[in-house]
């Protein structure tokens, strides 16, 4: 492929335009009768299934006579077609064609020569609208996958997982499932480590319905695994098998991990196998549900908690945790935290103020223009309830600093209060020279009325 149609293949723009030039470069690829090439291009587009689906749902009115700029490079491609070239790239458009009697002879032609690189076509197809389109692509999909899985199966899957939530799409994505449930292992190892999260799925499903994960697998997917949907059935399982059987490693394993959901069920289960030195640990633990097991666990075992948290060495977690388990009477210990070196401990000092309701206001309105974005985001919202006590015009000033956290600190502080002062203050955001506070301020200003209604 040349370097101009690899760059059109991965473009994440779907508008008209791109599509238009992604035909223009597939049509000069097919003119070259190189078919490795072809091949090679429509194996990466059928790996693109929302791009094929887009260039599906756009190509008739593309090509339609009534639109804005002709289509040339589709019309050749049509005119191959026609002609009896049945080059791969050519009947792969033939098979997007608005007429479906192209489309009903395009789905014939691929299943006469059926080429990996051709079956997310009849994936596609299999959810046509027109019968003599969708029967055909149906029974030829349906033989290959029966036949030859290990050939054809990892050209369908990409398509097939992503018509899940369409009517007819529902056949293909059974039939899929079924042919991945008797797909060699090399072919589902491929699935499960490809970087499309649905096609992980499809893998995780099989393996957990035939029994091919253990433990140990399992604890691995609870560990590394980036979706989320996988990692927590992953580690819910786990973390079952790992306390009837008493295992504690696996559940030391899960409690390492850095998603807070996993190290819940590894804390747990460790509380359940008997006293964890862990949960002490975990007092002082980034995630609340976390620290509330902790907690509860340290309580049981006679531990002073919020005598813990007002002595032990200050961290984002153990401020939290104070807030969490202590009174208003903990607001100096916090206090004093306010001007702390470290910016997190700032930043979850003023939240736990806000958490207890001992908010000093004259102590955090210098925190908004602190060095720490993460202090100035916390402290805008600390003072949101204070609006009568904060210097007149404090958030105009901070909406022209040049820190564009400081300008939406300062935003923050004008978006509760009148309408006509919020009004304001989103049209002055909607010029902000930082497009995503530009974006805020003009979908404000857009759902604020034009005027004030009376009560």
């Amino acid at each position: 492929m040349t370097d101009a149609l690899t760059a059109a293949l991965e473009t994440p723009a779907y508008d008209d335009e791109a599509l238009l030039r992604l035909v223009d470069l597939l049509a000069q690829a097919d003119s070259r009768d190189d078919e490795f090439a072809a091949r090679t291009a429509l194996a990466r587009l059928g790996g693109r299934p929302r791009l094929l689906l887009r260039l599906d749902e756009s190509i008739r009115r593309i090509t339609s006579r009534y639109a804005d700029r002709p289509a040339p490079a589709f019309e050749m491609l049509l005119e191959r077609f026609a002609k009896g070239r049945r080059t791969p790239i050519a009947l792969a458009f033939a098979a997007l064609h608005r007429d479906g009697r192209v489309r009903e002879r395009a789905v014939a032609a691929i299943a006469a020569r059926p080429l990996p690189e051709l079956v997310s076509l009849l994936v596609l197809r299999a959810d046509d609208w027109a019968p003599q389109v969708r029967n055909p692509a149906r029974a030829a999909l349906t033989r290959l996958l029966s036949d030859q899985p290990g050939r054809y199966l990892a050209g369908a899957v990409p398509m097939a997982v992503k018509l899940t939530d369409r009517y007819r799409g529902r056949f293909a994505q059974v039939l899929v499932a079924a042919a991945v449930l008797a797909a060699p292992d090399d072919v589902r190892r491929q699935l499960a480590t490809s970087p499309d999260r649905d096609q992980r799925r499809l893998a995780f499903d099989a393996d957990l319905h035939q029994g091919r994960l253990g433990l140990a697998a399992l604890a691995d997917l609870a560990v590394r695994e980036s979706d989320a949907q996988i990692r927590n059935r992953a580690a819910q399982l786990a973390y079952e098998q790992a306390v009837v059987r008493q295992h504690r490693p696996t559940l030391e394993r899960l409690f390492g991990a850095r998603p807070a959901g996993v190290r819940a069920l590894g804390l747990t289960g460790l509380l359940r196998l008997g006293p964890a030195a862990e949960a002490a640990a975990a007092l002082d633990d980034p995630a609340p549900l976390i620290r509330a097991i902790a907690r509860d666990a340290a309580r049981r075992a006679g531990t002073d908690v919020v005598a813990y948290y007002r002595t032990t060495e200050p961290s984002p977690g153990s401020v939290a945790g104070l807030a969490e388990a202590g009174s208003d009477r903990d607001a100096p210990v916090l206090v004093a935290l306010l001007s702390h070196p470290s910016g997190p401990i700032r930043a979850a000092a003023v939240r736990a103020l806000g958490h207890l309701g001992a908010v000093p206001v004259e102590l955090v309105v210098p925190l908004v223009r602190d060095p720490a974005p993460a202090v100035v985001r916390e402290a805008a919202l600390a003072l949101r309830p204070f609006d009568r006590r904060l210097p007149p015009g404090l958030g105009w000033e901070l909406l022209g600093d040049s820190r564009s956290e400081v300008r939406r600190a300062g935003y923050r502080l004008l978006n509760g209060r009148d309408p006509v002062t919020r009004r304001r203050a989103a049209l002055r955001l909607a010029g902000d020279p930082d497009p995503r506070l530009a974006a805020r301020g003009r979908a404000d200003a857009l759902a604020l009325p034009a005027r004030p209604t009376r009560s």
